[in-house]
């Protein structure tokens, strides 16, 4: 049976395209804040596929494709916030980023709370038999992520939505409903480009390590290429998703949504 309020009037969750977003929402969250805390491993992506190392030469630096795990997410992230922004509008994905980057702040906050109990004595220990010495020592590694790169990640993320989502509608603009692969991209390009030196920028340069400018620059091009070779890749991704979002609202009800969202 439908839930129905006082009023006689079918119960605001019963609205498919509200429970639709609250899902989203909920993905997009998540995403984001598994890719702050996951973002502190660095991976080699040549030794993690079996291949040779592939060596890049630029600014005057040298390095292999070594990036964070939270690259893993990010394509994710990028996907959902298109998908939103095609449906929901601005509206919709300023919701979903600042709720994102309120909860990043909420979950950083109660890993220093947590950093900052006093240990068990038998717990500092306990992990000895698998090569760890210090249990305290490493999840303050861990979870313990420095106050710059925290600032750097959280300043280049809602920079980049905001961006993400004023390209995507000036392209929405003169293509219509037509080619979202194009306004998904395009819009990924333009934003990714700022999120990608922004970050290292204020975590890096400005940031206690003081990088020169030529590895910031080398490190900043090498992040980026991954993100758009990641979006690019994900493009039929994107489709699989508005036609399932589509199947799920109804093409009416989905035809409503974009069109409340293009303005």
């Amino acid at each position: 049976m439908s839930a129905i309020a006082i009023d006689g009037t079918p119960h605001v969750l019963e609205d498919r395209a509200v429970r639709l977003f609250i899902g989203l929402a909920a993905l997009f969250c998540v995403n984001t804040v598994l890719a702050e805390f996951i973002g502190v491993k660095i991976f080699a992506l040549e030794d993690t596929l079996g291949v040779h190392p592939f060596e890049w030469h630029l600014f005057g630096q040298n390095g292999s494709l070594s990036f964070t795990a939270g690259t893993l997410l990010w394509p994710v992230v990028f996907l959902m916030t298109d998908v939103i922004n095609e449906f929901y509008g601005r509206r919709g994905v300023r919701i979903i980023s600042l709720l994102a980057a309120a909860l990043i702040v909420y979950g950083f906050a109660f890993a220093f709370a947590a950093i900052s109990l006093a240990p068990a004595g038998w717990w500092v220990g306990a992990a000895r038999a698998q090569g760890v010495d210090d249990y305290q020592a490493a999840f303050s590694a861990v979870f313990g992520q420095g106050m710059w790169t925290i600032a750097g990640s959280l300043v280049a993320f809602l920079l980049g939505q905001f961006i993400d989502v004023a390209v995507f509608h000036r392209i929405r603009r003169a293509t219509g409903h037509r080619a979202i692969w194009l306004r998904s991209t395009g819009s990924t390009a333009v934003s990714q480009l700022v999120d990608s030196f922004v970050v290292l920028y204020i975590a890096f340069v400005i940031g206690p390590q003081h990088w020169p400018m030529g590895l910031f620059l080398a490190v900043s091009t090498v992040n980026y290429v991954y993100k758009m070779v990641a979006a690019v890749a994900m493009i039929p991704l994107i489709y699989a998703m508005k036609n399932a979002m589509v199947r799920y609202l109804g093409h009416a009800r989905a035809d409503e949504l974009r069109a409340q969202a293009a303005h």
